[in-house]
């Protein structure tokens, strides 16, 4: 572990007190994590939570408002309008859908992708755990294999709706594929918990740049880019403190960044 003035025990210590503090269902409501919250069906939470995830950046009012549209657009029923979708019966619900890069056209591509996997598959998690073995050590194969099979498994998939697909062969951080297997995975007041094929010990810390500047203050995480390498080293520490859950740390890595903007208290 690099360098801390106190140590991993006081590292651990100051950490499991922040997950008190932010691991709490009064974080879910302004969360993105609050829409698939809003469903009762697992099958409905799985396939809502991946298009919350996906579009999972800018000022989380305006997402927030624009994940309620979609909702509303799918007629509250996210796994049934997805099952059912056509393009020309349904694309009109999504016409003029729009947050920030992501297009009309990226929601039809994106929902027919996910039908056929779904038709396919089963389900997205099933996909998902396919790339996995008890034995393997992360969810790097599983996100690799869910963001390729969603920009291939339908012919003629608009090459846009790649650049909303990241992978950690580019280098990406995958923050938001992160999340989304954080939602599905980790039971608990703020995680869904509705995945039992995919261990929490799998998963990786989702990076962005409040947890990855909360990281460096503490000494967990060295590499100065906010990259795919800089997820496995964060993880590599996190997993030391929690062998089995090291994700247990992201909302208290975040929440300090994201929540009231206060400091570590080393």
């Amino acid at each position: 572990m690099p360098s801390h003035p106190d140590g991993p025990p006081q590292t651990k210590h100051v950490l499991d007190g922040l997950v008190d503090r932010y691991e709490r269902r009064e974080f879910i409501s302004d969360d993105p994590v609050s829409i698939p919250h809003a469903f009762d069906d697992p099958c409905d939470q799985e396939i809502i939570g991946l298009f919350a995830a996906l579009l999972a950046w800018g000022r989380r009012s305006i997402l927030l408002s624009k994940l309620a549209e979609l909702v509303e657009r799918m007629e509250y029923r996210p796994h049934q309008f997805v099952t059912n979708f056509s393009y020309g019966q349904h694309a009109t619900q999504l016409a003029g859908f729009r947050h920030r890069t992501f297009q009309p056209k990226d929601a039809v591509a994106l929902t027919l992708a996910i039908q056929a996997i779904l038709h396919k598959h089963g389900s997205i998690e099933q996909l998902f755990a396919s790339f996995l073995t008890k034995d393997t050590p992360t969810i790097e194969p599983a996100i690799e294999g869910t963001s390729e099979t969603l920009f291939s498994i339908v012919p003629g998939t608009p090459t846009r709706l790649r650049k909303h697909l990241s992978r950690p062969s580019t280098g990406s951080a995958c923050k938001r594929f992160s999340m989304y297997a954080r939602w599905m995975v980790r039971p608990g007041p703020v995680d869904l918990g509705i995945w039992t094929g995919v261990s929490a010990s799998q998963l990786v810390l989702p990076l962005d740049v409040h947890t990855g500047r909360q990281a460096r203050r503490m000494g967990l995480l060295s590499r100065k880019q906010n990259d795919w390498k800089a997820v496995l080293e964060l993880t590599d520490q996190c997993r030391i403190l929690a062998p089995n859950d090291p994700v247990r740390y992201d909302l208290a890595l975040f929440g300090v960044g994201a929540y009231g903007g206060q400091e570590i208290p080393l």
